[in-house]
């Protein structure tokens, strides 16, 4: 059975009617796709295969979070299962440079607004198939260093892609990271935030979806849309996000440490890691022993 199969059984099995799934691209963790009922309307669902997770209502939760708390727009949840996500259908993202100023004005409220003075999230999330740790912590760069970092060198496929020296080179940038990131007090962060995780409502708002909040550094976030491939006009998106928020200086800089969780997780996903491993090794190179200055995560 296709994986869209599939998908159109288990909606049948939670009382939908699809005439049809389209399937959706991009992701690498959930079968997703646009789902037209019998009576014409549309709907955005998802499930994963294997067993049974409390995935998708975690994401619910964080959606939720991300609205009721941060102010952001994330689509209206229809249904959230373990076996089932059903939201409400948006648009697919513009990328003109009106939208990334929008996006820009989104996030930048959504950090502003959310100050806190614990990092981490009142349960732990997912990010793609594996869990995120969530555990509650005051000390922004141990919470960092052991939750966003030192976690994924227990997966096996990361465990196989580094040496030793690497690994240690890796335990050393954690343990620098009081020097390489100035003290800041956590924010609710989307936690995922590629241009992939964003689409549109009808009339091109900006909309979130697909989020592993937790409170953390706002450049978090950053990151991901920084050191991921992205439309020439999200350039537009850091310009204004800066404007507001005043950034503090060096923060294109830290954006290839930030970026070291996504890397490691594509890693540890066991998929084809388009080019993580060999950007993880450039990141970490001054930190091996007698190593040289690394590449950032673009230039």
């Amino acid at each position: 059975m296709l994986p869209e199969e599939i998908l159109a059984e288990r909606l049948r099995e939670a009382g939908y009617a699809p005439q049809g799934v389209e399937k959706a691209t991009g992701g690498v963790a959930a079968v997703a796709g646009l789902v037209t009922l019998r009576d014409g309307s549309q709907f955005f669902a998802k499930t994963m295969l294997g067993p049974d997770r409390d995935i998708f209502t975690v994401e619910s939760a964080g959606l939720s979070e991300l609205r009721d708390t941060g102010g952001a727009k994330t689509p209206d949840v229809l249904r959230a299962t373990p076996r089932l996500l059903v939201l409400e259908k948006m648009q697919p993202r513009p990328d003109g440079e009106h939208f990334w100023e929008q996006l820009a004005h989104m996030v930048a409220a959504l950090h502003m607004s959310t100050a806190s003075d614990r990092f981490g999230w009142h349960r732990d999330g997912w990010l793609g198939r594996l869990r995120q740790d969530n555990a509650w912590e005051t000390d922004g760069h141990l919470f960092f260093a052991e939750r966003r970092i030192l976690r994924w060198l227990r997966e096996p496929p990361v465990d196989a892609a580094f040496d030793r020296a690497e690994r240690q080179a890796l335990e050393r940038l954690c343990a620098a990271l009081p020097e390489l990131v100035p003290p800041r007090r956590p924010c609710l962060t989307h936690g995922d935030l590629w241009q992939e995780n964003v689409v549109a409502t009808d009339d091109g708002a900006p909309v979130l979806i697909d989020p592993a909040v937790s409170y953390t550094w706002p450049e978090v976030d950053l990151s991901m849309l920084w050191c991921s491939p992205h439309a020439p006009a999200a350039e537009r998106f850091f310009t204004v996000y800066q404007e507001i928020t005043g950034l503090e200086e060096g923060w294109k800089e830290r954006m290839p440490l930030f970026h070291l969780r996504e890397l490691l997780a594509v890693i540890a996903h066991g998929h084809d890691d388009w080019g993580a491993a060999e950007a993880i090794r450039n990141i970490i190179r001054p930190f091996r022993r007698g190593g040289e200055p690394g590449a950032g995560c673009r230039t």
